[in-house]
C-alpha cells in the first residue's frame, strides 16, 4: 500500500502521472473518533487547508478532508499512510495494551505520525501557546508523550533532526521570498529563527526513516477561510541588543525562573523569566545580553503562513515518498 502510493506521488510530482487515481488519505487523529471533534480541535479547518494546498500545488490526488480515527485498535488504521495529532486536543496519553500492538506494528510497516505542538523548550511550558515563538535545539518531546513511545517503540527514544535533515527540503527548499519581511526581523528569521528553512524538531527513527515526529505548533499558519484569507493572526519574537543593554540586564531584577537553554551551535543561553509574563532576556554565550521583543503585523503574520504551510508540505511528503 505504502509503496504504490509512493510512486504514483513520485511521478506525480515528477508530471508524468497527474491521471493516476488512487486516493491518498491522510487521517487525524481525535479522541472518540467522532466526525463532529474536527470542529473542537485546535484550528479547525487547519489539515483540510494544508492538504488543499498540497493537491493543488503538487498535482496529487491527497483527498482535501481528513479522515477521522479516534482508536488505534481501528481496522482502518493502516488504510492511512501519515496521520496528524494536535497535541493540545488530546487529554490523556494512555493507551490499552491493544492499542500499543497496533499502533507499533502501523509504524513498522510503514506508517506515519505526527504530532502538532508536542514538543516544548523548558523556559515555555507555563506557556504552550506561545511555542511557535521560540526555536532552540534543546526543545524535547512532552514528558507525557516520551512515555507513552518508549512503550510503544521501546529502545528508540525521540532525538533532534539536524538541519541538513532532507525533510526540510523534499519539496520546498529555504525560506520564502525574505524580501516580504520587514527590516527589523529579517536577519533574525535568516541566521537565528528558520536558518535555510528549517525548523525545531525531534523525531523516532525506525530502519533508516522518520516515524514519528513531533514539533512546536504549526498548524496555526495552515488555515484559510471562504476567501481564501489566512483565518489566524501570527506573530513572533527576535533577540535584540542595543548599546548598553549589557551593562542594565546584568543588573536588572526578575522574579521568574530562570533556564538554561542548549543552541542549536552547542553553546548555552540562560533565558531569564518574569513571573506570569513571556520570556525577558537572555545572556549568551561570550557574555551577550539580548531582549525578546515580540513583533506582530500583517506582513509578519503572511510570511509566517507561508513558511509553515511550506513546512507542513515537506513534512507530508517526507512520510509519504520515504
Amino acid at each position: 500500500m505504502r509503496l504504490c502510493i509512493a510512486i504514483i506521488l513520485f511521478f506525480a510530482l515528477l508530471g508524468i502521472a497527474e491521471d493516476a487515481r488512487q486516493e491518498i488519505r491522510i487521517a487525524q487523529y481525535v479522541e472518540g473518533g467522532n466526525a463532529k471533534g474536527l470542529l473542537w480541535s485546535s484550528y479547525p479547518g487547519a489539515l483540510s487547508s494544508l492538504l488543499k494546498h498540497i493537491s493543488t500545488e503538487c498535482k496529487c490526488n491527497i483527498v482535501p478532508e481528513p479522515a477521522v480515527i479516534g482508536d488505534f485498535t481501528d481496522s482502518k488504521l493502516t488504510d492511512y499512510p501519515f496521520i496528524y495529532i494536535n497535541a493540545a486536543d488530546c487529554r490523556g496519553w494512555s493507551l490499552s495494551d491493544e492499542a500499543i500492538v497496533k499502533l507499533r506494528n502501523y509504524l513498522e510497516n510503514g506508517g506515519f505520525i505526527f504530532i502538532d505542538a508536542g514538543i516544548t523548550a523548558s523556559f515555555l511550558r507555563e506557556h504552550p501557546e506561545l511555542a511557535a515563538s521560540h526555536s532552540y535545539a534543546e526543545w524535547e518531546a512532552s514528558p507525557e508523550i516520551k512515555a507513552l513511545f518508549e512503550k510503544v517503540l521501546p529502545g528508540n527514544p525521540f532525538t533532534p533532526l539536524d538541519r541538513k535533515h532532507p525533510l526540510f527540503s523534499i519539496y520546498y527548499k529555504g525560506l520564502p521570498d525574505t524580501a516580504k519581511l520587514p527590516d527589523a526581523v529579517r536577519d533574525y528569521v535568516v541566521n537565528e529563527k528558520w536558518p535555510e528553512g528549517t525548523y525545531s524538531a525531534v523525531g523516532i527513527r525506525l530502519n533508516g526513516r522518520i516515524a514519528v515526529l513531533c514539533t512546536p505548533i504549526i498548524a496555526m499558519g495552515w488555515a484559510r477561510n471562504e476567501l481564501g484569507q489566512w483565518k489566524t493572526n501570527i506573530q513572533f519574537r527576535v533577540l535584540e541588543q542595543t548599546e548598553g543593554l549589557d551593562q542594565v540586564l546584568k543588573n536588572a531584577a526578575y522574579s521568574g525562573a530562570k533556564f538554561e537553554v542548549v543552541r542549536e551551535d552547542g553553546g548555552k543561553d540562560m533565558v531569564y523569566c518574569q513571573k506570569e509574563a513571556l520570556p525577558a532576556w537572555c545572556m549568551e554565550p561570550g557574555g551577550r545580553w539580548r531582549v525578546f521583543r515580540y513583533y506582530a503585523s500583517r506582513e509578519i503574520s503572511d510570511y509566517t503562513h507561508e513558511f509553515y504551510t511550506r513546512l507542513g508540505t515537506n513534512i507530508i511528503l517526507y512520510a509519504i515518498l520515504q
